[in-house]
């Protein structure tokens, strides 16, 4: 869906802009091409596309937005994503943003949920990410922990001297068992249902989402050979 793509590419830029970003790694359309990306997105009633996050799932080939993002900082990620790809598969959440036009209404958790309750479509079981302090509490929620082994107790600055990023993971996409448990029994129900309206609580009061999760066309992630030689 390249149209579907280019809103998403524009909504995101425009976003970082807002807040004077402009160096993030996953901020291009290079992922427009990779046939092993998910995207998952927002529209408004007005059909607007108001949000929308992205799932990479790791193929030896592309590299993971994260290791871009920090494999010069901390070499160690390179061993971490092909450990966790031989062990189950491992994907990233990435790309995430939501429009001053649904600012606090609570849609970037939304969009979190609704691709972290997809990846069982996937067929990956570890997925990781990277997230700024600020929204260190809602991944969190979802079931993220800080990985404590890279950077600086998992600290890094990124995406430049201004912020701070956390490489986060959930090491077991099946049971979601880190994560909250209101996140978890809501997460769970869209695997089992993934087409269905329901009421979701937000900061600015309730709202009706009607969900769409199912993913046709999934791509078979086969790694080359090289990718499951183990490095310790």
């Amino acid at each position: 869906e390249p149209a579907t793509c280019n809103d998403y590419v524009k909504g995101h830029i425009q976003v970082l802009k807002d807040y004077g970003i402009e160096n993030v790694t996953s901020n291009n359309n290079t992922w427009v091409e990779n046939p092993n990306m998910y995207c998952f997105v927002a529209t408004d009633n007005d059909d607007e596309m108001v949000g929308g996050i992205r799932i990479q799932v790791a193929d030896g080939v592309t590299p993971l937005p994260v290791e871009h993002a920090i494999g010069k900082m901390d070499a160690e990620i390179y061993n971490l994503v092909k450990e966790y790809a031989n062990k189950g598969g491992v994907g990233e959440l990435c790309g995430l943003w939501n429009s001053k036009k649904v600012k606090g209404v609570g849609v970037s958790i939304i969009l979190i949920r609704a691709a972290i309750s997809a990846i069982n479509q996937l067929k990956f079981h570890t997925i990781t990410g990277i997230c700024a302090e600020y929204s260190l509490d809602m991944f969190q929620q979802v079931g993220f922990v800080i990985n404590p082994n890279l950077g600086d107790g998992g600290k890094f600055v990124y995406p430049n001297e201004n912020y701070i990023a956390r490489v986060v993971g959930i090491l077991n996409g099946a049971t979601l068992d880190t994560a909250y448990p209101y996140d978890r029994e809501r997460m769970l129900l869209l695997r089992e249902n993934p087409a269905q309206k329901r009421t979701e609580k937000g900061p600015k009061g309730p709202f009706t989402v009607d969900y769409n999760l199912l993913i046709e066309n999934i791509t078979p992630v086969i790694l080359p050979e090289l990718y499951l030689i183990h490095t310790n």
